[in-house]
């Protein structure tokens, strides 16, 4: 059987759920490759992780064509042969962000939170145990990690954050880690702190009220010896002026603060240009230095860069 892959949202970043489909097939004797439209093939599998990433519309030469992730269907789940396998990492072995030493996965399932911009409370439920460390691993001596809220896991996260101290893997929390549970648990600050990072610990400051909290679990951080020292945080732009303080309070707390435009669940949303702007202007390293100023600049980086240095002398 001649099977095909298409990741609609790109190449970025690992689509786990192709990857165990790719292994399951692969143990059946399948050929699996990534879609060649001038090729035929006997089914083929289109995941779309984002609501607003646009469909596929290249014509597909399949007898079977299946179509998964939230991008498409919120409630539709691999079938459990399928999801208990290891994903298979060779379909991604010419990308560019793959090293062959990190893997990636998720520890828990769901979140204990349910903020209104967010599709995982839905989707998932609360937390829930999912993966053991060492099955994600699978000898790798570095980890990505997708969960949503670890430190909501219970006894369960806190023995999976143990165990990741212990036998000292590198991991990244990419999703990020919950500040309110950090400042509500003393022991959080101490254990996060044994940890080898990967990246810059990730915390998240998506409103107002989450500035202090965030500047206190900061502040534990950096007092429990965390390493490295550096924190980064996602900013979520909602209004203009409400953004840009959060953006700038992150700075002044030497927080490095990572700004995405507001998305809601309809696939013909409109992003703001004033969004776009500042989530430029935010996470583009040439731009941080500058003072925002909520103009739309020209094309090119050279001209931008012109523009803001123009626009901030003397008038």
């Amino acid at each position: 059987m001649k099977t095909g892959l298409i990741a609609a949202d790109g190449h970025n970043f690992p689509n786990l759920a192709l990857m165990k489909i790719a292994a399951w097939h692969k143990q059946q004797g399948d050929t699996v490759e990534w879609v060649n439209h001038i090729e035929r093939y006997d089914k083929v599998y289109i995941s779309k992780v984002f609501t607003f990433t646009p469909d596929i519309h290249t014509v597909i030469q399949a007898d079977e064509i299946e179509r998964g992730g939230t991008g498409y269907d919120i409630n539709k789940k691999l079938p459990e042969e399928i999801e208990r396998l290891q994903p298979d990492y060779s379909i991604y072995q010419t990308a560019k962000w793959y090293d062959g030493k990190t893997a990636y996965g998720f520890l828990t399932r769901g979140c204990i939170r349910k903020c209104p911009w967010c599709i995982v409370p839905q989707k998932e439920g609360s937390v829930t145990p999912y993966r053991d460390i060492e099955d994600i691993l699978q000898g790798r001596n570095s980890a990505v990690l997708m969960d949503n809220n670890i430190l909501a896991a219970g006894l369960y996260g806190i023995r999976q954050l143990e165990k990741i101290a212990k036998i000292g893997c590198k991991v990244d929390f990419n999703q990020g880690l919950d500040a309110r549970l950090i400042v509500s648990n003393p022991e959080f600050p101490k254990l996060l702190s044994k940890i080898k990072w990967l990246n810059p610990v990730r915390l998240a400051c998506d409103s107002q009220p989450m500035m202090k909290t965030v500047e206190k679990a900061a502040g534990l951080l950096r007092a429990a010896g965390l390493k490295p020292h550096r924190l980064f945080a996602y900013v979520l732009l909602t209004g203009l002026q409400d953004s840009l303080d959060r953006i700038n309070f992150l700075k002044e707390l030497d927080i490095m603060p990572f700004a995405q435009p507001y998305r809601d669940f309809t696939p013909k949303q409109v992003i703001p240009q004033w969004q776009r702007d500042m989530a430029r202007w935010c996470n583009e390293s040439y731009l941080k230095i500058l003072p925002f100023q909520g103009l739309q600049p020209p094309k090119g980086i050279l001209l931008q860069r012109i523009f803001f240095i123009i626009n901030q002398l003397p008038k």
